[in-house]
Formats: C-alpha cells, sequence, structure tokens
C-alpha cells in the first residue's frame, strides 16, 4: 500500500490530471445550490492538499534556507492579514468568514500558507524566464495581482472575506502587490531556487476556478 502510495505522488502527470479532475469537481460542487455549502466547508481540505502537494514535489531541496524563508513568508503573511483584519489601515475594511478555517485574531491561519502558495507557485514560473531579478519581481507581483482581481470577486461568495460596504478599495491592490513584490524580493535576495512540476498546473487550475465561479456563481 504504501509503495501504491509513493508511486501515485511521483506520477507528476497522473497528478496534474488529477488536480485538473478535482477542481473541475470543486466548481460544479460550488456551483450546486445543494452541495455549494458542503464544498464551502471543504474549501481548506483543498488548500492544504494543493500545498502538500507543492512541497512534496519541491525539487530544489529543503536546507535552512529554504525553510526560513518559507516560514518568514508564511508567518509576515498571517501578521500582515492581522493588522489588517484589526486596522483597516493596509488593505482597507474587511472582515474574515469561516471560509477559510480556523482563525487567529479573527484572521485565518491558512491566509499565510495561501500568501506563500502563491509567491511560491508564480516564483516557480518566472524563474524560468531569463530575465533580470528586478523584472522578475515585478512580473511575479503582477501576477498575484490579476490572480487577486478575480479571487476578490468570488471570495464573499464562498465565505472567505467581505469588504466594507461590498467594494474592494484600490488601495488594496496596491498594498497587495507591493506585499507581493517584498516577499518576491526575498526569493531572489537569498537566492531560493523555485523548481517544482506542478505549480504552473496549481496556479493555473486554482485561478480557472475562480474565473468559472466569477462568471457563473
Amino acid at each position: 500500500m504504501k509503495n501504491k502510495i509513493l508511486s501515485m505522488l511521483n506520477d507528476t502527470d497522473g497528478l496534474r490530471r488529477f488536480l485538473i479532475i478535482f477542481y473541475i469537481i470543486g466548481v460544479a460542487g460550488m456551483l450546486l445550490p445543494v452541495t455549494s455549502k458542503l464544498f464551502i466547508f471543504l474549501t481548506p481540505l483543498a488548500l492544504l492538499m494543493s500545498f502538500g502537494l507543492l512541497m512534496i514535489h519541491h525539487q530544489s531541496g529543503f536546507n535552512a534556507k529554504n525553510i526560513a524563508v518559507f516560514s518568514f513568508i508564511f508567518i509576515s503573511g498571517i501578521i500582515v492579514e492581522i493588522i489588517g483584519v484589526q486596522t483597516g489601515l493596509i488593505f482597507g475594511s474587511y472582515s474574515y468568514g469561516k471560509g477559510l478555517g480556523l482563525q487567529i485574531l479573527d484572521t485565518p491561519i491558512l491566509i499565510g500558507m495561501n500568501w506563500l502558495l502563491l509567491v511560491y507557485t508564480t516564483g516557480t514560473i518566472m524563474q524560468k524566464v531569463n530575465i533580470t531579478p528586478v523584472l522578475r519581481i515585478a512580473a511575479s507581483a503582477s501576477m498575484m495581482l490579476i490572480y487577486d482581481l478575480v479571487l476578490e470577486r468570488v471570495a464573499p461568495k464562498m465565505d472567505m472575506w467581505s469588504w466594507e460596504n461590498s467594494e474592494v478599495p484600490v488601495n488594496n491592490y496596491i498594498a497587495w502587490w507591493l506585499t507581493a513584490v517584498f516577499f518576491h524580493s526575498l526569493i531572489e535576495i537569498f537566492g531560493i531556487k523555485l523548481k517544482n512540476p506542478l505549480s504552473i498546473t496549481i496556479l493555473t487550475t486554482q485561478f480557472l476556478f475562480f474565473v468559472v465561479l466569477y462568471l457563473f456563481m
């Protein structure tokens, strides 16, 4: 049984197909009124699964520097969101729902994982492009901004978070981009190599998942 599981985890092509099917099922489950609440409840597990598969297939190795930078991004992602929720000074006035699970100071712990997942996947993609570090940082952060532009329209419907007066302020996008720039700068400054065969699939399937929900939910 153990060997079978290991074989499945090492089959990247099979995992890509699985992820595509998984998110297609997720879209259907979210759009059907009879199952939408269940699938919203399962959202944290989907995020955990995607993140776990990413880390299993991280091909650049886990050394002290990698772990320290990844941990810093995870923890800082939570801290900046806590400050944002409690003060409204960073992203604007918003509050989290129950869609992302366990919270600390009104902020889901998984939001730190979400920051790390997006930094990791966009960084992995852009490290394949032969451009200067400054352009790579800007491009990676811009990819995250495009992702957020769609996510913000869907998040309230999935009980992730909601904005005061149901309006997303412009400073949210500015702060999001600048925070992403900071995190990607750490990746460049510390020379973190990101190589992962699942990054494109996970980022793309998640993005298309939110696009379809935005159009039809």
